[in-house]
């Protein structure tokens, strides 16, 4: 028998004591327990302000007394950026709670402009909200989801590439055309306003000062994009076809990892699935209460290793890699061997799953 399973990642949000900041916040938020969030955002606010307006007087030195050689500032571009990737995923985690639930109940217009800001100053898409509201959770990572992973397969790079560039060239307008189609015409105006708006921000910046938007701008928006999808890919690897998809068939957890600790506990996928709006200090708790329900479905749970982590595993093939952080969740030995296969057969396209009516291949659909 395997040893009993102990969770380590956060149940608790972190408390401040009784200043301006957290009676603002008693006042202002609808769940107490975001503190953490107004706190991140007041942070986060600040130092890339700094950062900006550093990285931006780095590169406009015209001074003839100053010399500033091009190698520094190309060193300064590259710093502000490492600084810019490590300030980065708590951002997205955040907005993605905020998303699932009331947060700012006033002032309501801090509400509205709170992820305006932040895509802003990371380069987060300005349609965060209305792609995994509006369809992706409404659509579950099932063949009319447009960022789902079904038709491809989730340990060939290619593939991912392939499903990247769609998403990246087409997102505006599939999902667009989505929303218009499933009546979400708020959400269709939001998405194409948010994201031409976000495209001409990048362009003036850079018409500007080339150098100041590429590193500031630009590349943020790239980067953005492709480690979110680097993401989604890794959080939707598995397709158990065996089982009715409700949650649990076409989605991982990972658990034990300082990804959760970092990030809200964002790691608790199938269970986020589950039920979408559970708070991030809840999702440890759920996930001990539903073992059970997890081993009875085959749901797949890694331990020290997150999402991002998972998808480069895959490409690279390594299986044993994968197979040691699986966790034996019934507390009974299994060989790497067999859960290698295992695994391999749930990174296939899915051309078929009878359980939820699938017969044609999904890559043409």
């Amino acid at each position: 028998m395997s040893a009993p399973l102990e969770i380590r990642d956060p149940q608790v949000a972190p408390t401040y004591g009784d200043g301006p900041i957290s009676r603002f916040c008693k006042r202002a938020l609808y769940e107490a327990r975001d503190e953490v969030f107004i706190r991140l955002s007041l942070q986060r606010v600040i130092v890339m302000t700094i950062l900006m307006a550093a990285l931006f007087f780095a590169l406009r030195v015209h001074d003839p007394r100053v010399r500033v050689p091009e190698v520094a500032k190309l060193g300064a571009m590259a710093l502000y950026l490492a600084l810019w990737g490590y300030l980065l995923p708590p951002v997205i985690l955040m907005l993605h709670n905020t998303m699932h639930r009331p947060f700012i109940k006033e002032p309501k217009w801090l509400s509205a402009v709170h992820p305006y800001v932040m895509s802003f100053f990371f380069g987060i898409p300005t349609c965060y909200r209305e792609h995994h509201l509006g369809m992706h959770h409404a659509e579950d990572n099932m063949q009319k989801d447009l960022s789902s992973t079904l038709a491809y397969r989730r340990d060939n790079f290619l593939h991912f590439l392939v499903y990247f560039f769609r998403f990246f060239f087409l997102g505006i307008f599939e999902v667009g055309c989505y929303l218009a189609r499933a009546r979400k015409v708020k959400m269709a105006k939001r998405l194409v306003f948010g994201e031409l708006s976000h495209y001409a921000l990048i362009a003036v910046v850079m018409m500007l000062d080339f150098r100041f938007g590429l590193a500031a701008f630009l590349l943020p928006f790239l980067i953005c994009r492709f480690m979110m999808m680097v993401g989604n890919w890794g959080q939707h690897a598995f397709i158990n076809t065996d089982r009715k998809n409700s949650g649990l068939a076409n989605a991982i957890s990972c658990i034990n990892v300082a990804y959760n600790t970092r990030c809200y506990n964002d790691g608790y996928h199938i269970g986020h699935h589950l039920r979408a709006n559970r708070h991030w200090t809840e999702l440890p708790g759920d996930f001990e209460k539903s073992v059970e329900l997890y081993v009875r479905e085959g749901a797949i749970v890694f331990a020290g290793i997150d999402f991002f982590m998972v998808s480069v595993l895959l490409w690279t093939g390594q299986w044993k890699t994968l197979a040691r952080c699986f966790v034996r969740l019934d507390g009974k030995e299994r060989s790497d061997e067999d859960v290698i296969a295992m695994l391999k057969s749930r990174v296939s396209p899915v051309r078929s799953w009878p359980a939820e009516s699938i017969v044609a291949d999904v890559a043409n659909a």
